[in-house]
């Protein structure tokens, strides 16, 4: 053990059962201390002044415990512990005051402070040791508490949210269903309307061929319904909804593609087609509307193998990067007029590709970008830099759950403040 006084540490060469910041302007009061601590396995700083013990705090090392003169020149114990206490990073550490004093006024207003205790001078080894003991296991007790706290209120939100993606797929499935039925009866029928219509064109056409001059009663029939341009647009209104059947069709598969979180296990997954049934369900958010143009979307898609998954949970990642990135590109957008986003549009740009075992999805957008004070609270649970009613803060902690834990994958990003974000998911083949 080696002991100086005023800038000392005391080291033990014994595994400290907890480092403890003795301050004491006496030193004959730290050495005692200080010899007694060392020997019960305790790590020792000492300081002489409470201005010293300020100055041991301003880096990150921190003690558990600190054990303060109530009676000191210049700073005394009292102002040193609501400095203490008002610091964040040193208000939780437990702070026992040692006094001769012995008037309870002094005592309640040390404890008002937000001192734990106080030990009576002179010392006696054994109580000092006790309350030491005490007041560690207290704190770690409640440092154990909440970080449980924290895991519990992490998991039970993550369970939460995995329950309404439940929901939410199987509530797909059953509108992909009930539509499928109509739907399916409806495009079936199209074909024969069509041929019945052609039919019934043909026929008039006939007509007009043998019986150029018809009764004056149809000459006006055909002119006030103008049979010209009546059988022209039914051509076409045929052709639209031949066009609508089959993109209520795609959505209908999409949905299905989508809801596949409720199959057991993984297996082997088109990543491509996970994405385009996710850009299909998005597809009206990146439509052109009043306030802004079109955003763009760039594939650039590789040639992916079938990937070992659970589609339904990657889908979810790719629904939550899509939406963060239009909502990225659309907050940038917001103050802007219509003219000036037309000269700088939005942009989601999706590049795909196989490298080795590995298949690797970017998805980035020329938004804002973030700043290096958000990048490492970035996949936290419930923190957003969205407006309030936007976002919940969950998507990012969820995708980042998803990819790292359920597929032993990465996920990653790339940015600069005012250059727009890049999501990088990285997955194992197999």
């Amino acid at each position: 053990m080696t002991v100086t006084i005023s800038e000392q540490k005391y080291v033990c060469d014994r595994h400290p059962r907890g480092i403890v910041l003795v301050v004491d302007d006496n030193p004959n009061n730290l050495q005692v201390l200080s010899s007694f601590l060392d020997e019960s396995s305790f790590e020792v700083w000492a300081v002489r002044s409470g201005e010293k013990a300020l100055q041991k705090l301003s880096n990150n090392n921190l003690p558990d415990l600190i054990l303060l003169d109530v009676m000191m020149p210049g700073m005394d114990g009292f102002e040193t512990c609501q400095h203490l206490k008002n610091d964040p990073r040193s208000e939780d550490i437990p702070v026992i005051f040692m006094t001769a004093l012995s008037e309870t006024a002094d005592k309640v207003k040390g404890l008002r402070l937000g001192a734990v205790d106080y030990i009576t001078k002179p010392f006696q080894h054994e109580e000092v040791l006790v309350r030491i003991e005490h007041h560690l296991k207290l704190r770690n007790l409640t440092k154990t508490l909440m970080t449980k706290n924290a895991e519990l209120q992490k998991t039970q939100t993550q369970l939460i949210q995995a329950e309404k993606v439940a929901t939410l797929g199987q509530l797909a499935a059953g509108i992909a269903h009930e539509v499928n039925n109509p739907i399916n009866f409806i495009a079936g029928n199209l074909s024969f309307v069509e041929q019945y219509i052609q039919e019934i064109v043909t026929l008039l056409q006939l007509y007009q061929k043998y019986l150029p001059e018809p009764p004056n009663e149809i000459q006006c029939a055909i002119k006030s319904t103008n049979l010209s341009y009546l059988l022209n647009d039914l051509s076409k209104i045929l052709q639209s909804m031949q066009v609508g059947t089959e993109r209520v069709t795609e959505i209908v598969s999409s949905l299905n593609k989508f809801s596949r979180h409720r199959e057991a296990g993984k297996k082997l997954a088109n990543l491509h087609e996970g994405l385009e049934s996710t850009l299909l369900i998005l597809g009206h958010r990146l439509k052109a509307n009043n306030h802004r143009p079109a955003i763009q979307l760039i594939k650039d898609y590789g040639d992916l193998p079938l990937v070992d998954c659970y589609p339904g949970e990657i889908n979810q990642v790719f629904m939550n990067l899509i939406c963060n990135a239009i909502d990225a590109i659309e907050e940038n957008q917001k103050n802007k007029t219509f003219p000036e986003i037309a000269q700088n549009p939005g942009v989601i740009h999706i590049i795909t590709d196989a490298i080795d075992d590995k298949v690797f999805l970017k998805v980035a957008d020329n938004g804002s970008g973030i700043s290096e004070a958000d990048q490492n609270k970035i996949f936290d649970a419930f923190y957003t830099t969205k407006p309030i009613g936007k976002g919940t803060g969950l998507g990012l902690s969820i995708s980042y759950q998803i990819v790292v834990n359920n597929h032993h994958g990465k996920l990653y990003y790339n940015s600069k403040l005012g250059e727009g974000l890049e999501f990088v998911i990285e997955l194992p083949i197999r």
